[in-house]
């Protein structure tokens, strides 16, 4: 999101600059972002500083935006939408006189003003994201009412870029521009880049989020969305013209070098900074779950991941902050997002490309030494290897970061991998460093703090009472500050599903805890630091040995040392069966996960699950389970049989209503179906 880093010395209101000062404001603008990239941002605020441009303030708002979504701390945001609106009315102003006065645009390629057009288009997408992460049902969709917005004014600044391209003989556009079908814009270029400056005007209908005394549970897959549906039928868009936008197929071909931009600064920071921004769309829009299908058609387009994915790889060709920008996307996309699902391409654009990704990693740890953002993507690459000693060890021999936002990205990766080597004291400390590093999940943090000690309770009960004990007190004074933190944090004006899954399970111990008279240790069911290993995908980053000592945990719920077992209700022991399944797939015994779960879960009705305190999730995610399972298995054989049953149970928790953590899963669940869409569109 930043091609915002340009700089200029004029001030914020003045005139456009001319054709002469445009390259050096650039050049300004990019020495003080390459700070930001670097890990300084006090450095980047000082020569951020040192103008007043729209360049200047839209990197003083780029410098917040970082903080803020690396932090997601309110009072971070605030100052960010601030800031952005700021930019935004500026960049706008410098827009509309560049346009009247052609004659200041240094550009041999883009129509005058689409410099600042495209700077208009990335504040609108970082204020998109702000938007989204607040408290504010209002704010949220406003956001994704900019995108909208952004995706205009990008599609006309790279219509420009095609004709120029294919002017010059480069095949017929960029990678982002390839096969393009349907209807185009309907405005000109220049009226794209235009919309929705003055007339766009949102009217709240009672979104009073911040003096809200209660907050409303977070409600499922389908509550979700007629939520918000009646959320956007009580705002006014004034759009008397909403653009046909575009639908572009997701082919697409290698794009132009720098080399076809000459030496004009300015050119190729617009096409690097509208493939970057554009990509950045158009998965953004792809990543969303099905719980939230209503914005999407706030926002008139789909998401395009391929695509996306290729313009990002497109704009990270270039020296600058587009490139590192586009390149911090891409490695968290693979690290990140392709490491929480399990039904991925095993060929073409949708693989995960280990080579180009390590490659690209040196090319920037080189560039920017003093980042800790891209050490922090080497460590998620090493656990995406299954090497989660090493993203540990590598993150521990880091210095910490100066920014705090970014030093708790550090702690969250390192006591995540923790977990998933089963190092349960560090995991613990680590996720309780959290707590004082991040204003955000504090009740997830210290639950998953707690569940380490309930562990160690577990492994010592035996053989050392006095020790057992210990850790038996500490895991509930951290299990017993879970819900005076829980319901303080909203986003979209709902709370925060984690809250709401962890609270839950509290209740449900407390309860049991009652019922049973039983201390409150002993009314903890199957290993709650296991569940929470497979919310975050933690099996798919461990090695067999790692794998086979998960299954020796959740063996502890049916062995001799649990009295309280034959207490169990059916979801508890589905539960156990959901984490069991999990694991023995991911050792490749899939043909006997599909038989613990179809005889544990999926062999009982759905009702059974629901009400009260129970686990409703582990039905919907046996069954997303037995979809991978068949998906593994196609894997190794080819089988069409194992795709089509795939494909048939994955069709069944697509349609599933509402259950815990629905929109986690169902991240999983939406890339599964275009996967095997694919694959099957591809064998047939």
């Amino acid at each position: 999101m930043l091609r915002g880093l340009l700089g200029s010395r004029h001030a914020g209101s003045t005139p456009s600059l001319s054709a002469l000062d445009e390259p050096k404001a650039l050049e300004d603008a990019m020495y003080a972002a390459s700070f930001m990239i670097n890990d300084d941002m006090d450095t980047a605020e000082v020569e951020l500083a040192k103008g007043n441009s729209a360049f200047h303030k839209l990197g003083k708002g780029v410098v917040t935006f970082l903080r803020a979504t690396l932090g997601f701390e309110r009072e971070v945001m605030k100052e960010a939408q601030a800031r952005l609106a700021d930019a935004e009315s500026t960049a706008s102003d410098h827009m509309y006189k560049a346009q009247k006065n052609p004659s200041t645009s240094a550009s041999n390629i883009y129509t005058a003003g689409q410099e600042y057009a495209l700077c208009l288009a990335e504040v609108r997408i970082m204020g998109a994201v702000v938007g989204v992460l607040t408290e504010s049902v209002t704010e949220s969709i406003k956001g994704f009412y900019k995108l909208r917005q952004a995706y205009i004014t990008l599609d006309a600044v790279l219509q420009e870029e095609k004709k120029y391209l294919t002017s010059i003989g480069h095949g017929s556009g960029t990678a982002s521009t390839v096969q393009s079908s349907t209807t185009s814009l309907q405005e000109t270029p220049q009226s794209s880049s235009n919309v929705g400056d003055s007339e766009d005007e949102f009217f709240d209908a009672a979104d009073d989020a911040t003096g809200a005394t209660t907050t409303p549970k977070y409600l499922g897959r389908l509550s979700t969305d007629a939520d918000v549906a009646e959320d956007v039928d009580k705002l006014t868009i004034k759009d008397e013209k909403p653009a046909k936008l575009r639908r572009l197929s997701s082919a697409w071909e290698e794009g132009p070098g720098m080399d076809v931009f000459g030496d004009n600064p300015i050119d190729g920071f617009i096409h690097s900074g509208s493939n970057m921004c554009f990509g950045i769309i158009l998965i953004m829009i792809s990543l969303i779950p099905p719980a939230f299908n209503t914005l999407v058609r706030i926002v008139g387009f789909k998401g395009d991941r391929p695509r996306g994915l290729a313009m990002l790889w497109q704009a990270s060709k270039f020296d600058n902050i587009n490139g590192a920008f586009a390149g911090l996307v891409l490695l968290g996309y693979y690290n990140g997002f392709t490491g929480f699902c399990d039904i991925l391409p095993q060929h073409g654009t949708g693989v995960y490309p280990v080579k180009r990704c390590t490659a690209l990693l040196e090319t920037f740890r080189a560039r920017y030494p003093k980042s800790r953002l891209w050490i922090l993507e080497e460590a998620r690459m090493l656990s995406s290897a299954r090497k989660p000693e090493e993203a540990v060890e590598l993150l521990r021999n880091t210095e910490d970061s100066q920014l705090r936002q970014v030093l708790a990205l550090q702690w969250f990766e390192r006591s995540l991998n923790n977990m998933y080597f089963h190092s349960y004291e560090e995991c613990s400390v680590g996720f309780q460093k959290c707590v004082s590093l991040n204003n955000w999940s504090h009740g997830l943090y210290y639950y998953i703090a707690g569940a380490c000690h309930v562990e160690l309770y577990r492994e010592l009960k035996g053989n050392d009472a006095p020790l057992a004990l210990e850790h038996a007190k500490k895991a509930e004074q951290l299990l017993r500050k879970v819900p005076e933190h829980i319901g303080k944090k909203k986003m979209m004006g709902r709370q925060l599903p984690f809250d709401t899954f962890v609270g839950r399970k509290i209740q449900k111990w407390e309860q049991r805890s009652k019922d049973w008279k039983v201390d409150f240790i002993d009314a903890i069911g199957v290993s709650p630091i296991e569940e929470m290993t497979y919310f975050w995908n933690g099996y798919k980053r461990m090695r067999p040995e790692h794998l086979e000592r998960s299954l020796h945990k959740l063996a502890w719920s049916t062995s001799e040392a649990n009295p309280h077992w034959s207490k169990e209700n059916l979801d508890e022991q589905a539960l156990l069966a959901v984490l069991q399944g999990t694991v023995l797939r991911n050792l490749g015994r899939t043909k006997e996960a599909r038989e613990v779960l179809q005889s544990k879960v999926l062999s009982h009705p759905w009702a059974e699950f629901k009400g009260g305190y129970k686990d409703n999730w582990t039905c919907p995610v046996a069954t997303y389970e037995t979809a991978v399972s068949y998906w593994n298995d196609y894997c190794e054989s080819s089988e069409q049989s194992d795709l089509k049953e795939s494909s048939k149970w994955l069709d069944k928790v697509a349609a599933w209503e509402a259950y815990d953590l629905d929109a986690r899963i169902g991240m999983r669940v939406k890339t599964g179906a275009e996967t095997i869409k694919k694959e099957i569109e591809d064998t047939s």
